[in-house]
């Protein structure tokens, strides 16, 4: 039953990648940006029918499984040679957008507490998907969970687009602009995408440090969570809350780095690992352009945009510095 409900779309999506890998190999784009372009025209020209809906939104399911399997990519020993400095560099990114939007929010735009929280993880940590952990930690309201979502997706929009554009503009090495998109945009998926749309150094680097970001999650969760339940009178949150927030996949992608580094895996096996992953991204990309709908984007409040922008610059703007400096 489960298996005929999720059918139509996922062959939907696997129909979108080779079309989509097809069209990138006679037109010379690349596929996982037009991936992305051909689910956004799918959802906002033609319109995606119910029945496609369910397999369609599996797309963050094979993005984790891409992520899992890249893992057999990465040299453990290279990110361990400049990984200190990228960690001191992603700590103090995190926590200077956390901090500002917060700040801007309250102080400066008179946004509610909540909103200022919800926008705050979304565009320190991990995009939407921190949005909707903070907010069940905090009890926010329907219409703030939309205004925070939609803010960010919008970021994703522009982000996907702008960051390719600088990124060839300044003739960013590999290591830099992966390191700088894992920083300093928003959500996964147009992270690895604008990632491998440079380089597969790029892609790897970008994955690995969102990934970091991405585990910051369950502390930030709880670290709210506990905010709010001292000014409302409740109890401290349990350290369940962390590993119920705790992106599971980072643990698959961590054991099969590890494997790999160790030499376990054949040239043959990594070539078709390789494989594998690229195959995934492209139908999660396919989804996650149906997921950029025009009419939530125009529904998006312009001073929530503003704050997430003025912080997003800051961020953007100095890791960046940072990393052409020290790469």
């Amino acid at each position: 039953m489960v298996v005929r409900r999720l059918l139509p779309g996922l062959l939907a999506l696997c129909l979108g990648a080779v079309v989509a890998r097809t069209l990138a190999t006679a037109l010379g784009v690349n596929h996982l940006l037009l991936a992305i372009a051909l689910g956004f025209l799918a959802a906002n020209v033609v319109g995606i029918p119910a029945r496609l809906e369910a397999g369609i939104a599996t797309h963050n399911l094979w993005l984790g499984a891409g992520i899992v399997l890249m893992g057999a990519s990465i040299s453990i020993e290279t990110v361990l040679e400049v990984g200190a400095p990228v960690l001191v560099l992603l700590l103090a990114a995190v926590g200077t957008s956390l901090v500002a939007v917060e700040l801007l929010a309250r102080n400066v735009f008179g946004l509610s507490e909540r909103l200022g929280s919800l926008l705050a993880a979304g565009a320190s940590i991990c995009g939407v998907s921190a949005v909707v952990g903070v907010a069940g930690a905090i009890r926010a309201r329907e219409e703030q969970i939309a205004y925070a979502a939609g803010t960010v997706l919008l970021f994703d929009a522009i982000t996907i687009v702008v960051y390719p554009l600088v990124g060839d503009l300044l003739g960013l090495s590999g290591t830099v602009f992966g390191i700088w998109a894992g920083i300093s945009m928003f959500s996964t998926g147009p992270v690895v995408a604008v990632g491998f749309a440079h380089s597969d150094l790029a892609g790897q680097w970008a994955t690995v440090t969102k990934l970091s970001r991405n585990a910051l999650i369950g502390v930030v969760v709880l670290v709210y969570a506990s905010y709010y339940a001292r000014r409302g009178g409740g109890g401290r949150p349990s350290l369940r809350t962390l590993w119920d927030e705790f992106p599971k996949f980072v643990l698959g992608f961590l054991a099969l780095a590890l494997v790999a580094s160790a030499g376990v895996l054949s040239s043959t096996q990594q070539t078709s690992i390789e494989n594998a992953y690229n195959w995934l991204f492209v139908l999660a990309f396919v989804g996650l352009g149906t997921e950029i709908r025009l009419a939530d984007l125009r529904t998006t409040g312009a001073t929530p945009a503003l704050v997430v922008l003025l912080a997003f610059l800051v961020t953007s703007v100095c890791s960046l510095a940072v990393l052409l400096v020290l790469f």
